[in-house]
C-alpha cells in the first residue's frame, strides 16, 4: 500500500501500521507537477491502484473577515484541488487499461451544514462532495465507484487545537456524547472501499455520532 504525505516522517509512521505494510511517498498537494511524478512512482511499484482514498486537508480556524488571501489560496489547493488533482492524475492510466477501481473522498460535515470559523474550509469541502457526485455520474460506465466520507467533530490534533469552550460544547451537541475516533472514519472509507459497496457511487456517508442529521 501506497502512503502519500507532505511530511515523510508522518507517512512512514502511518505505513508502518498497516497490517501488510506500505511505502512512505511525499507529495505536496499544491504542486501539479508533484501529483504526476509521485502517481509514476506509485504505478512502477505497485501497478494501477484498485483504491484511491484522498484524505488530506488542514484548516485554520478563525473568523472569516480575519483571512487573508494567501489562506483561501492554501484551502483551495490542497482540500479541493488536491482530490481534484489526484483523481485526474490516477484515473488516467486506469481508463486507459479499463480497469475497475474505487475512489473515496473525505470531505467533512462542514461542507454540508457548514462551520463557524470554518467559512472558506466549509466552503472546499463542499466543493468535494459535489464533485465527488459529479464524477461518479462520469465514472459509473466505467464501472468506477466514487463515493464520499463526511466526518464530524473527531479526536485527531486539529480538533485538539480548538478552544476548549468550543470542544466541550461540540461534545455535548453529539447525540453519543463523544467524539468520532480516527478508527470510526476509518471504517466508514474501509465499506466504501469493500466489495460491499459495490453497488453505491456518489453518496455522501456523514460519520457525526448523529450531530448532523441533514439528508
Amino acid at each position: 500500500m501506497a502512503v502519500l504525505d507532505r511530511d515523510e516522517a508522518g507517512a512512514r509512521a502511518t505505513a508502518e501500521t498497516l497490517p501488510h505494510g506500505g511505502d512512505a511517498f511525499v507529495v505536496d498537494l499544491a504542486d501539479p507537477a508533484a501529483i504526476l511524478r509521485v502517481r509514476d512512482e506509485v504505478v512502477d511499484r505497485y501497478g494501477l491502484p484498485d483504491v484511491l482514498v484522498n484524505a488530506a486537508g488542514f484548516d485554520r480556524i478563525e473568523p472569516f473577515m480575519s483571512n487573508d488571501d494567501e489562506l483561501w489560496q492554501s484551502l483551495t489547493a490542497v482540500n479541493y484541488l488536491g482530490p481534484v488533482r489526484m483523481c485526474h492524475a490516477f484515473l488516467e492510466p486506469i481508463l486507459a487499461a479499463d480497469r475497475r477501481a474505487k475512489i473515496v473522498n473525505i470531505s467533512s460535515d462542514a461542507g454540508r451544514v457548514g462551520s463557524m470559523g470554518e467559512t472558506v474550509y466549509s466552503g472546499t469541502k463542499g466543493a468535494v462532495i459535489a464533485f465527488t457526485k459529479s464524477l461518479a455520474r462520469e465514472m459509473a460506465r466505467h464501472r468506477i465507484n466514487v463515493n464520499c466520507v463526511c466526518p464530524g467533530p473527531t479526536d485527531t490534533p486539529l480538533f485538539a487545537a480548538v478552544p476548549e469552550n468550543i470542544r466541550t460544547a461540540l461534545v455535548k451537541a453529539i447525540p453519543f456524547r463523544r467524539l468520532a475516533e480516527p478508527k470510526d472514519i476509518a471504517d466508514a472509507v474501509l465499506f466504501f472501499c469493500s466489495d460491499r459497496s459495490d453497488y453505491i457511487t456518489g453518496q455522501v456517508l456523514s460519520v457525526s455520532g448523529g450531530l448532523t442529521m441533514a439528508g
